[in-house]
């Protein structure tokens, strides 16, 4: 496999702690010197949980100081990385999920991109991803937008062969946890596949037996914090699939409102 071009030198803040460590074994020795050396640069993280202190620069966290190209292929490796623990939950590893995977990346990055990150899936599925350490990372340089969006993926291909197993459930709410999304949020977006009144009001974040008024204020709230202009740096194709998501939250407010009659 060659050094996976559509990685390269624009790795951004994964290029330090856990999935620095594991992408530069995956992608071997080209992609790894890059990696070393981006660890030496002082404030950094060397893979140890050190860092250095030369100069006082410290490393910047919710992807500050990062460009739009660093933190998109930051975030699908980050997604590479943690779709394999969801793959693998169930002990299977289904076609329609590897599909899933490799339709994200291919229409990001092209067929040879699409390639090269099947091959580094397959090797990542032959082996444990600690999801908390990685999670951990996620949690500190990725901003709470681009995670709550990285989640969706993640349940997406969860139920790219159907219905999720208790133990992908389990595993997505593992990761929701590490990578530090809310309970609720997480909740949300795993409604979002499900199509009932139930659902609809889970979606929201409300219960049942919310006012009208709190359906409404809910609404605006959770269109708010999923608007896809907060994920735009990830790119076009980001954004869309973060459109698809707006769009579930619309839909859940329908179903809810033309169940109570609501104008």
């Amino acid at each position: 496999m060659g050094a996976a071009k559509w990685i390269g030198g624009l790795l951004g803040w994964v290029s330090w702690g856990p999935i620095g460590a594991l992408i530069g074994f995956l992608l071997g020795k080209a992609v790894d010197t890059y990696i070393d050396m981006a660890r030496r640069i002082p404030g950094t993280d060397d893979g140890t949980g050190q860092t250095g202190q030369a100069g006082g620069w410290q490393r910047p966290s919710g992807n500050r100081g990062y460009t739009a190209s660093e933190q998109r292929n930051s975030f699908f490796v980050s997604l590479l990385v943690l779709s394999s623990a969801v793959i693998k939950a169930d002990g299977k590893v289904h076609p329609a999920e590897l599909d899933c995977v490799r339709d994200f990346m291919r229409r990001n990055f092209g067929e040879q991109a699409a390639t090269e990150a099947m091959q580094m899936l397959d090797k990542l599925n032959a082996q444990q991803v600690n999801i908390y350490s990685v999670g951990d990372q996620i949690a500190a340089n990725m901003n709470y937008s681009q995670r709550l969006q990285l989640f969706h993926y993640l349940v997406q291909i969860a139920r790219a062969d159907g219905d999720f197993s208790d133990a992908e459930r389990s595993v997505l709410e593992v990761i929701a946890t590490v990578i530090r999304l809310s309970k609720s949020d997480a909740d949300s977006v795993l409604a979002m596949f499900k199509k009932d009144t139930n659902a609809a009001y889970a979606v929201l974040e409300i219960s049942p037996f919310a006012t009208d008024d709190e359906v409404r204020t809910a609404y605006r709230r959770m269109a708010m914090k999923n608007h896809p202009d907060k994920v735009a740096t990830l790119g076009p194709d980001v954004q869309k699939a973060a459109e698809e998501k707006f769009r579930k939250i619309q839909e859940a407010y329908e179903t809810i409102k033309k169940q109570r009659g609501m104008n």
